[in-house]
């Protein structure tokens, strides 16, 4: 798939969520098959470009191209001029966040909220794409809510525009995450517009991404909640998609030296103390249905230092391989069902 003059190696993106799809995430998404991740929002408002967070989330170092950060606010001159702040931190692809549906940024009329106010969303995306010389792309829902689905409106305004990519989460901001994503209105843009649409929403194996791509006719899915804990699963889609077969499970050594490289990322990055627990929820999501886990995670959240999570995590995968050389589940427990728990995991 291409954005932009971006050819990426497959059409498999990794959607922004916060608090979740930072850097050391991004980076390990990639490595294993994302052809594409977006970053976490990024604030528009310039008195925040100081933070620490704003700071860290526009952090690309070592990362592989292309990089795109999404930005998220509802004033068009001071979404420009976030746009152009990215771009100047080496951003190569911009991102507009009107699919987040959490209350805090809905309740600034940004996010989902905007697709309220067309009027609105046709200012931000004109400041945005005459603002930066990169390619923009657009997250959207289908609509605000089941009596106002607006999309292909949206879609529409948006190619005019010169958008170069949309992504579109297959649920109305009202729905938030609950009931199922529904790709009919994804269907339905996708026969509205000629650049690139991206299907998002419950897709969280390779024989579902395979549906949506064919239900939908859509260029590419995007896959949030479902690579919490998970992030082979970009590989496997690919190797199903590409070949008709399933790749055999990661073996239990395999896991915890994916797990260790993460941790290992999380802790550089943040610093030891805030490293260790922001690694908690990902050390949950990686061992979420093994055998023992329940007790492994509940010590997890009481240790304090990195060395004893690191050790304890060898003693628990040292122990499941001698059990097995690849991971059994005790119970139904996809990444999707966990992360949709986790208040900080908000796809955007």
């Amino acid at each position: 798939m291409q954005i932009g003059h971006h050819i990426l190696k497959n059409n498999l993106v990794v959607a922004p969520m916060a608090g979740v799809t930072d850097r050391p995430f991004r980076q390990l998404c990639k490595k294993m098959g994302a052809g594409l991740a977006v970053s976490e929002m990024v604030t528009s408002n310039s008195l925040l470009y100081g933070s620490e967070k704003t700071i860290r989330r526009a952090n690309h170092e070592g990362e592989v191209d292309p990089i795109s950060v999404q930005i998220a606010g509802a004033d068009p001159a001071m979404m420009a001029e976030a746009a152009k702040h990215n771009v100047d931190n080496g951003a190569q692809i911009i991102d507009i966040n009107m699919g987040c549906p959490a209350k805090k940024i809905c309740n600034v009329m940004a996010g989902s909220a905007l697709l309220k106010d067309e009027p609105l969303v046709a200012q931000i995306l004109r400041a945005v794409v005459n603002a930066v010389d990169v390619p923009v792309t657009l997250k959207i829902r289908t609509g605000w809510d089941k009596d106002n689905r607006n999309a292909i409106a949206i879609a529409r305004m948006a190619e005019d525009i010169g958008v170069q990519a949309l992504a579109m989460h297959g649920r109305t901001r009202a729905c938030l995450y609950k009931g199922d994503a529904e790709y009919d209105t994804i269907a339905a843009v996708k026969q509205s517009i000629k650049i690139p649409l991206i299907a998002n929403g419950d897709i969280t194996t390779p024989e579902k991404a395979k549906f949506v791509l064919d239900y939908t006719g859509a260029d590419a899915v995007m896959i949030g909640r479902a690579a919490q804990g998970r992030p082979w699963i970009f590989r496997e889609i690919d190797h199903y998609l590409t070949t008709g077969s399933h790749m055999l499970p990661p073996t239990v050594e395999e896991i915890h030296t994916v797990m260790l490289e993460h941790l290992n990322d999380l802790y550089g990055f943040y610093g030891e103390l805030t490293g260790m627990r922001i690694a908690r929820k990902h050390i949950s999501w990686y061992t979420k249905g093994l055998s023992g886990s329940a007790a492994f995670r509940h010590n997890m959240n009481t240790l304090q230092t990195t060395e004893l999570q690191v050790q304890a995590i060898s003693d628990f995968f040292a122990e499941l391989q001698s059990r097995s050389d690849r991971l059994v589940y005790e119970e139904t427990a996809s990444a999707d069902a966990v992360g949709a728990t986790d208040s900080e995991a908000i796809a955007a």
